[in-house]
């Protein structure tokens, strides 16, 4: 047991030097952390940049903005960033010049660029392609789209080159897309406007018609049927423009008090001779009268609200309208005794020309497509909602509109 004692002891002193040259060894250096992922703001608007910089970097990105094309160029110089967002209009050198210039500084490994631009159309679209741009994002940006491009085009930008050439055609694909939706943007906007002014001209005819007393009893009922179809193609004109806004999101609502009585009252004598003719009648029961809200928005989304019911409305019923107050909002009420709406389709129903499947028992409207699009549109931009409810029978549209701004 002694001489095991001693062999124990002897082998710890003979371990002694091995682990004191292992304690003496130096430590390996700490890894250098990483460098961030750096992104290059390029706009002359402040705003813009400050948005931009804010949103980049609660998502941990390393932000460097600039309020010009040739600082821009000289940050890209120093820093080499790993993506850059550009805008179009800047003065002195563009963003076209700028996206050239980066290009032939950066050989042939440059950094994505994704354009900025409140220029939605084919001619800015195809300069930025040209230009060597890889994404196209038009202004005011939403903090997460902005997000989602940026992540998009850094992935892209770190693909092999493997996929290289299968990333080429689907950008190809993706910018014949989105070059034919400009077109059709461009030419929507051009026949809505021309549209606008040919309705315009046939309201004030029937309004000129309306008001010459040679005018017989039944030249007069013409008149007035032309008058109110002038009104309602004029409002599916606005519809579309406001549409169209809220797309790019440009829609907006000017809100102030706003006489809910007033508008109703308009809007039913608009639509008198079109119930009168369906054997509809009107039901008005206000229990609040003053509302916060942009009026011509206001107006326009009753007046949808009310020619829908109308139109689904049996003979000898009656549609009717409600307004009721609480302690944040104003809920409005447009009901009618009609085919109801199932509830799957409560929320579809909403979106852009979404019809209600004909097959189903209880969804038997029909319409354009785009009269509730609208109404739930111009109702956010008032920041309220809009929802179906079940009236047994028939539907009821409420909207409810806010109190205080959100």
């Amino acid at each position: 047991m002694a001489a095991r004692a001693f062999q124990l002891t002897r082998d710890a002193r003979e371990c002694e030097p091995l682990a004191s040259s292992l304690c003496a060894r130096p430590s390996m250096p700490p890894t250098a952390p990483a460098r961030p992922t750096t992104i290059l703001v390029v706009d002359d608007n402040e705003a813009n940049r400050a948005l931009a910089r804010h949103t980049l970097e609660d998502e941990g990105y390393r932000v460097m903005t600039a309020a010009g094309g040739a600082e821009g160029i000289a940050m890209f110089e120093k820093e080499h960033p790993d993506c850059i967002l550009l805008d179009v209009r800047m003065p002195e050198i563009d963003g076209f010049a700028v996206c050239e210039r980066i290009r032939a500084l950066a050989g042939g490994a440059p950094p994505p660029v994704v354009f900025l631009t409140a220029l939605r159309d084919v001619e800015t679209f195809d300069r930025a392609l040209c230009a060597g741009g890889d994404d196209f994002v038009t202004k005011p940006v939403r903090p997460t789209e902005l997000v989602v491009r940026v992540q998009t085009a850094l992935k892209l930008g770190r693909m092999g080159a493997e996929l290289r050439e299968h990333y080429d055609a689907l950008k190809r694909q993706r910018d014949d897309v989105l070059r034919l939706q400009l077109q059709k943007e461009r030419l929507m906007t051009f026949v809505v406007h021309d549209l606008k002014n040919h309705v315009n001209a046939v309201d004030l005819n029937a309004q000129v018609l309306l008001r010459d007393p040679t005018l017989g009893e039944e030249g007069r009922r013409s008149a007035a049927q032309i008058k109110v179809a002038a009104r309602q193609l004029g409002r599916m004109v606005l519809n579309l423009l406001d549409i169209s806004k809220a797309d790019e999101g440009k829609l907006t609502a000017n809100r102030a008090e706003v006489d809910l009585d007033a508008i109703i009252a308009s809007v039913t004598s608009e639509l008198e001779l079109l119930a009168r003719e369906r054997r509809v009648t009107f039901e008005v029961a206000l229990g609040q009268r003053k509302v916060l809200g942009d009026e011509d928005l206001l107006l326009r989304t009753l007046a949808n609200l009310i020619e829908n019911a109308i139109r689904h409305a049996p003979p000898r019923s009656a549609v009717r309208i409600t307004s009721t107050p609480s302690a944040s909002a104003t809920e409005v009420r447009v009901a009618d005794a009609g085919p109801g709406i199932a509830a799957g389709m409560r929320d579809r129903i909403f979106e852009p020309f979404v019809q209600l499947d004909s097959n189903d028992r209880r969804a038997t409207r029909s319409g354009r497509g785009l009269g509730l699009t609208f109404c739930r549109l111009a109702v956010e931009a008032q920041g309220g909602r809009i929802r179906i409810e079940d009236a047994n029978p028939g539907a009821i549209f409420v909207v409810e509109i806010p109190n205080e701004p959100r």
